[in-house]
């Protein structure tokens, strides 16, 4: 009979719920974050609340086991969200903990291959959400960026907004996933933002957090002359819209200056 466990969807909420299996010797578990909770027709279902403290300690456990490549793999392939992911890292941790060290590099293995894949994934997305995201300036000096990545990759392109724009208050939200990052000139920090109109999460000139957020003159400007810049070196007789589609793919377009006109 398997034991279905129901986490709260974050990485402590994982680690935490890898703890329980072992502290209570669960066997059969499944495990699924609260948002993809399925009917168990033959099984027990665990909730599991998470604990930093339990988090930590597995954590601590995977480090001294894993590489540092390695152990960041299994948090990209975490942020996947592909169905059923956790399971499969569930396996990278019961084999790591059974031998006391990583599979490191066994691609014959099938969960390492599974997660070496999902991490790639991640990785490309990450890449593609530094390179097409585009800020608009709304009221009180703050640049605004809406998302929509494949994959949950805002936790790993903070790093990279906070170095590049350090001298810049912005928010970059996720509209799929409904949170968003924000930096204040000192920290980054998780947000949510509570739209009047879910249908109007989409522009930046829609109302936030019952407040009109507008573009003011000089992002205008802005926008102007990043549309004269795109638009002088795209001449129409050297545009090759295969290769643009390949770097630039179609649903990133909504989010990008050049593309608004």
């Amino acid at each position: 009979m398997n034991n279905v466990l129901t986490y709260d969807g974050s990485f402590n909420g994982f680690l935490t719920t890898v703890f329980t299996i072992y502290a209570h010797k669960i066997k059969s578990p499944i495990i699924q974050p609260e948002s993809q909770v399925q009917n168990q027709l033959f099984g027990e279902a665990h909730t599991v609340i998470t604990e930093h403290d339990k988090a930590e300690r597995v954590l601590k456990k995977l480090q001294e086991l894993t590489s540092k490549n390695d152990f960041y793999d299994l948090y990209r392939a975490f942020l996947s969200e592909i169905i059923g992911i956790e399971n499969t890292l569930f396996e990278y941790c019961r084999t790591t903990f059974e031998n006391n060290k990583a599979p490191f590099g066994d691609y014959g293995n099938s969960t390492v291959l599974k997660i070496s894949q999902a991490a790639k994934m991640v990785g490309r997305e990450k890449h593609r959400m530094e390179a097409f995201i585009r800020f608009h300036l709304i009221d009180g000096d703050v640049y605004y960026a809406n998302c929509e990545p494949d994959f949950n990759v805002l936790p790993l392109i903070s790093s990279h907004f906070k170095n590049r724009y350090a001298d810049q208050k912005w928010i970059i939200y996720d509209l799929k996933r409904d949170f968003g990052i924000s930096y204040d000139l000192e920290k980054v920090e998780e947000i949510t933002i509570k739209f009047d109109d879910p249908i109007a999460k989409r522009g930046v000139t829609n109302k936030l957090a019952g407040q009109e957020s507008r573009f003011r003159e000089s992002e205008n400007n802005y926008r102007d002359l990043w549309n004269q810049y795109f638009k002088s070196v795209n001449i129409e007789s050297r545009k090759n819209m295969k290769l643009h589609l390949q770097h630039v793919p179609k649903r990133y377009w909504k989010y990008l200056s050049e593309k608004i006109d």
